[in-house]
C-alpha cells in the first residue's frame, strides 16, 4: 500500500468512528472558586468529567451536586439536576437542592428516640398542624455546612472527596461522627455516591442524597410524563404527619405500585389515603432484595429526550419524593436556567433506611456503635434510548 492511500483509508477512518478521539480523552476534575456562605466561608466547586462528556458539579457547601449534565437519545446534552447558581440561594432557598442530608435523612418522630436507656431530644425543624417531626439532621443539617474536599481521579473515573465531622450533641445526636463521602464519575456514565462513617458513641446515621431530576432538562416542564418503575413489592405507609405507621405494606392494587413502569403524573393526584397526606408522592418504599447487596431499586425514563437513570444501592428503601411542595410553599425559586421552579418540577430518588426507624423496632436498625464502620454506596447511572 502507496503512502497516498494509506492517508486516505485513515482519513475515511476518522470519518467513519470520531468517537476514538472522545475515547481517548482522560476525565478530569477541576476545581473553582463559588463564592462564601454568609458567615465568610470560602466555597469551592469541583467540576467531574468522564471520558464521554458526562459532568457534575459538586460544591464543598452542604456536598451539593450543583449540576449534572448528560445526553439525550440525540446526543444533545443538559443538566437534569434543580439547583441555583450562587451559594446564597442555596442558604436561603433550597428545598435541600442536590445536598448530603444527615445525620438522619428523613424524618424522626417528634424528634425523640430512646437508646440503650437514654432518652435523646433532636432539633424540631418540620411542623405544622399535622406534623411535629425532626427532618433531615435539624436545622444545620450536612446540607448547611462547608465540608473539606480533595479532588479524585481513579482510572478512568473523576471524583471528589469530601470529609465532615459532627460533634458530640449536634442538632441533639450524641458522638461523634466521622463522614468520608466520595462523588465518582465513572466511564460506565454513572455517578456513583459512597458514604462512610464512623463514631465514638452509639447514634442513629441514616445519609442520603437530595438530588431533584428532570430528565428533559432543568426547568424545562413538568415530571408528570416520566416513567417509574421500582424495585419494590412494598412501602412503608405513613399518617398525615408523614411519620410511618410501622406497617409494611403491599403495593399491590393501590397508587404506590411502580413494580412496572407508569407515568408519574398517572396517579398522583388519585384519590387514596396515602396521596392526600403526601400532597402525592412522598413515601418510602421497601426494596426487593438484600439489605447490604449493590441491586436496582429504581429507573426513571423521559420519553420525549429518551433519556434513562437507573439507581442500584446497597440501602433497604427509596424515597420518592414528586416535588409536591416546589412552589406551594410560596418560596420563589428562580433556578440555573432563570426559570422559576414550579409544582412538581423536579422529582427525588433517595435511597436510605427506612424513615423514623429509631423509633420502629420492625424496621432495619440504623444504630452506628463505636468500632463499627457505616459503609453504603448508590449509583445513578444515565443512558438514553
Amino acid at each position: 500500500m502507496n503512502i497516498k492511500t494509506l492517508l486516505s483509508c485513515l482519513s475515511l477512518l476518522s470519518l467513519a468512528v470520531p468517537s476514538i478521539a472522545t475515547a481517548a480523552a482522560k476525565a478530569t476534575v477541576t476545581v473553582s472558586a463559588f463564592g462564601e456562605t454568609q458567615s465568610g466561608e470560602s466555597v469551592e466547586l469541583y467540576t467531574l468529567t468522564n471520558r464521554n462528556g458526562l459532568s457534575a458539579d459538586i460544591m464543598t457547601y452542604g456536598g451539593t451536586v450543583v449540576r449534572l449534565i448528560t445526553p439525550d437519545r440525540h446526543g444533545q446534552f443538559a443538566d437534569i439536576n434543580l439547583g441555583f447558581d450562587n451559594v446564597a440561594d442555596y442558604e436561603n432557598k433550597s428545598p435541600y437542592f442536590g445536598c448530603l442530608v444527615g445525620r438522619y435523612g428523613n424524618r424522626i418522630a417528634d424528634g425523640t428516640f430512646s437508646l440503650d436507656g437514654a432518652n435523646y431530644t433532636l432539633v424540631v425543624n418540620n411542623a405544622d398542624e399535622n406534623v411535629n417531626a425532626h427532618l433531615h439532621g435539624g436545622d444545620k443539617g450536612f446540607d448547611k455546612v462547608v465540608w473539606k474536599a480533595r479532588p479524585v481521579i481513579r482510572g478512568h473515573d473523576a471524583g471528589v472527596t469530601l470529609w465532615h465531622t459532627s460533634p458530640d450533641d449536634n442538632e441533639g445526636y450524641p458522638g461523634a461522627l466521622k463522614m468520608k463521602v466520595t462523588y465518582l464519575l465513572t466511564d460506565n456514565n454513572e455517578l456513583s455516591i459512597h458514604y462512610h462513617a464512623t463514631t465514638d458513641k452509639a447514634t442513629p446515621v441514616n445519609l442520603t442524597n437530595h438530588m431533584y431530576f428532570n430528565l428533559q432538562g432543568e426547568g424545562v416542564g413538568n415530571i408528570n410524563g416520566h416513567f417509574l418503575t421500582l424495585n419494590a413489592d412494598h412501602y412503608t405507609p405513613v399518617t398525615i404527619g408523614l411519620i410511618p405507621t410501622g406497617e409494611i405494606a403491599p403495593v399491590a392494587g393501590t397508587p404506590m405500585d411502580f413494580t412496572s413502569p407508569r407515568a408519574i403524573g398517572e396517579r398522583n393526584t388519585a384519590d387514596h389515603e396515602q396521596i392526600r397526606f403526601g400532597g402525592g408522592y412522598d413515601h418510602n418504599w421497601v426494596l426487593n432484595k438484600t439489605y447490604g447487596e449493590m441491586s436496582l431499586a429504581a429507573e426513571a425514563y423521559e420519553p420525549t429526550t429518551g433519556r434513562v437513570m437507573t439507581v442500584q444501592t446497597t440501602e433497604p428503601g427509596i424515597q420518592f419524593y414528586g416535588g409536591n411542595f416546589l412552589e406551594k410553599d410560596k418560596v420563589v425559586r428562580v433556578g440555573k436556567s432563570g426559570v422559576t421552579y414550579q409544582h412538581r418540577t423536579g422529582f427525588c430518588l433517595e435511597t436510605q433506611h427506612y424513615p423514623d426507624s429509631p423509633n420502629q423496632p420492625n424496621f432495619p436498625n440504623t444504630i452506628l456503635r463505636p468500632g463499627e464502620t457505616y459503609d453504603t454506596t448508590t449509583i445513578y447511572q444515565f443512558s438514553s434510548r
